[in-house]
Protein backbone atom coordinates (compact mmCIF):
# COMPACT_ATOMS: atom_id res chain seq x y z
CA UNK A 1 0.00 0.00 0.00
CA UNK A 2 3.23 2.27 0.55
CA UNK A 3 4.78 4.34 3.05
CA UNK A 4 4.49 7.80 4.31
CA UNK A 5 7.99 9.82 5.44
CA UNK A 6 6.90 12.95 7.80
CA UNK A 7 9.75 15.13 9.10
CA UNK A 8 9.23 17.04 11.81
CA UNK A 9 11.90 19.81 12.29
CA UNK A 10 15.14 17.29 12.35
CA UNK A 11 12.47 14.73 13.78
CA UNK A 12 11.60 11.74 11.37
CA UNK A 13 8.86 9.01 11.32
CA UNK A 14 7.48 6.81 8.39
CA UNK A 15 4.20 6.12 8.55
CA UNK A 16 1.97 3.23 6.74
CA UNK A 17 -0.92 3.99 4.88
CA UNK A 18 -4.44 2.46 6.53
CA UNK A 19 -6.48 0.24 4.21
CA UNK A 20 -10.06 1.30 5.48
CA UNK A 21 -9.58 4.91 4.08
CA UNK A 22 -9.21 4.18 0.19
CA UNK A 23 -10.63 7.96 -0.70
CA UNK A 24 -9.02 9.63 1.93
CA UNK A 25 -5.79 7.86 0.93
CA UNK A 26 -6.47 8.96 -2.63
CA UNK A 27 -7.28 12.63 -1.39
CA UNK A 28 -4.12 12.73 0.55
CA UNK A 29 -2.07 11.37 -2.09
CA UNK A 30 -3.44 14.63 -4.43
CA UNK A 31 -2.34 16.74 -1.67
CA UNK A 32 1.39 15.22 -1.38
CA UNK A 33 3.81 16.48 -0.81
CA UNK A 34 2.63 18.61 1.96
CA UNK A 35 5.18 21.21 3.53
CA UNK A 36 3.13 23.84 5.77
CA UNK A 37 3.41 24.85 9.26
CA UNK A 38 3.11 22.22 12.48
CA UNK A 39 1.18 23.72 15.26
CA UNK A 40 -0.27 22.50 18.71
CA UNK A 41 -4.01 21.78 18.86
CA UNK A 42 -6.62 24.07 21.31
CA UNK A 43 -9.02 21.98 22.18
CA UNK A 44 -7.96 18.61 20.97
CA UNK A 45 -5.93 17.41 24.01
CA UNK A 46 -2.13 15.96 23.47
CA UNK A 47 -2.16 16.47 19.48
CA UNK A 48 -0.57 18.89 16.71
CA UNK A 49 -2.20 19.72 13.29
CA UNK A 50 -2.04 21.07 9.92
CA UNK A 51 -4.59 23.79 9.29
CA UNK A 52 -5.79 23.61 5.98
CA UNK A 53 -8.40 26.39 6.05
CA UNK A 54 -11.14 27.01 3.55
CA UNK A 55 -10.03 24.20 1.41
CA UNK A 56 -12.22 21.04 1.20
CA UNK A 57 -10.59 17.82 -0.30
CA UNK A 58 -13.98 16.33 -1.33
CA UNK A 59 -14.11 13.91 0.90
CA UNK A 60 -17.05 12.03 3.01
CA UNK A 61 -16.40 10.35 6.55
CA UNK A 62 -14.80 7.19 6.32
CA UNK A 63 -12.69 5.22 8.78
CA UNK A 64 -13.34 7.52 10.90
CA UNK A 65 -13.10 8.22 15.30
CA UNK A 66 -12.71 11.00 16.96
CA UNK A 67 -9.72 9.46 19.50
CA UNK A 68 -7.13 8.77 17.07
CA UNK A 69 -4.03 7.47 19.36
CA UNK A 70 -0.88 8.59 19.23
CA UNK A 71 0.90 8.40 15.50
CA UNK A 72 -2.61 8.16 13.78
CA UNK A 73 -2.98 11.03 11.54
CA UNK A 74 -6.66 11.70 10.48
CA UNK A 75 -7.86 14.57 8.14
CA UNK A 76 -11.21 16.49 8.88
CA UNK A 77 -12.41 17.07 5.48
CA UNK A 78 -14.24 20.63 6.71
CA UNK A 79 -17.40 21.40 6.80
CA UNK A 80 -18.09 23.20 10.74
CA UNK A 81 -14.81 23.84 11.29
CA UNK A 82 -11.63 24.46 8.83
CA UNK A 83 -10.10 21.22 7.18
CA UNK A 84 -7.34 20.08 9.14
CA UNK A 85 -4.87 16.94 9.54
CA UNK A 86 -4.24 16.11 13.03
CA UNK A 87 -1.02 14.48 14.49
CA UNK A 88 -1.61 13.52 17.89
CA UNK A 89 0.85 12.28 20.50
CA UNK A 90 -0.85 11.40 22.83
CA UNK A 91 -4.19 11.24 24.48
CA UNK A 92 -6.84 13.01 21.99
CA UNK A 93 -10.15 13.76 21.05
CA UNK A 94 -10.86 16.13 17.72
CA UNK A 95 -12.40 19.27 18.12
CA UNK A 96 -12.72 22.53 17.55
CA UNK A 97 -14.88 25.43 19.10
CA UNK A 98 -18.01 23.89 18.06
CA UNK A 99 -16.98 20.90 19.54
CA UNK A 100 -16.38 17.35 18.51
CA UNK A 101 -14.94 16.78 15.04
CA UNK A 102 -14.87 13.20 12.98
CA UNK A 103 -11.52 12.98 11.28
CA UNK A 104 -10.85 10.41 9.07
CA UNK A 105 -7.91 8.04 10.16
CA UNK A 106 -5.56 7.44 6.69
CA UNK A 107 -1.95 6.56 8.01
CA UNK A 108 -0.24 5.26 11.30
CA UNK A 109 3.46 6.17 12.16
CA UNK A 110 5.44 2.56 12.56
CA UNK A 111 6.73 1.78 15.44
CA UNK A 112 10.30 2.26 15.32
CA UNK A 113 12.81 2.58 18.31
CA UNK A 114 12.07 5.63 20.56
CA UNK A 115 9.37 6.93 18.18
CA UNK A 116 6.52 7.72 20.95
CA UNK A 117 9.59 9.52 22.93
CA UNK A 118 9.59 11.25 19.48
CA UNK A 119 6.32 11.88 18.82
CA UNK A 120 6.10 13.79 22.73
CA UNK A 121 8.96 15.84 21.13
CA UNK A 122 6.92 17.31 18.48
CA UNK A 123 4.02 18.05 20.85
CA UNK A 124 6.97 19.56 23.29
CA UNK A 125 8.18 21.98 20.79
CA UNK A 126 4.33 22.93 19.06
CA UNK A 127 3.40 23.32 22.87
CA UNK A 128 6.76 25.31 23.70
CA UNK A 129 8.59 26.56 21.04
CA UNK A 130 5.57 27.43 18.58
CA UNK A 131 5.06 26.31 14.78
CA UNK A 132 7.36 23.33 13.55
CA UNK A 133 7.88 22.82 10.04
CA UNK A 134 6.35 19.84 8.47
CA UNK A 135 6.69 17.67 5.26
CA UNK A 136 5.06 14.70 4.44
CA UNK A 137 5.94 12.78 1.37
CA UNK A 138 5.07 9.52 0.14
CA UNK A 139 8.02 6.78 -0.29
CA UNK A 140 8.91 4.90 -3.25
CA UNK A 141 7.33 1.32 -2.89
Amino acid sequence: MGLLRIDVGDLHFTARWETGAPRTIEAIRRMLPIESKLIHCRWTGESTWIPFGDFRPGLDYENHTSHPGPGQLAIYPGGISECEIFFPYGGCTTASKVGQLAANHFASVIGEDDWQERLREVGRRCLWDGAQSIRIIELDD
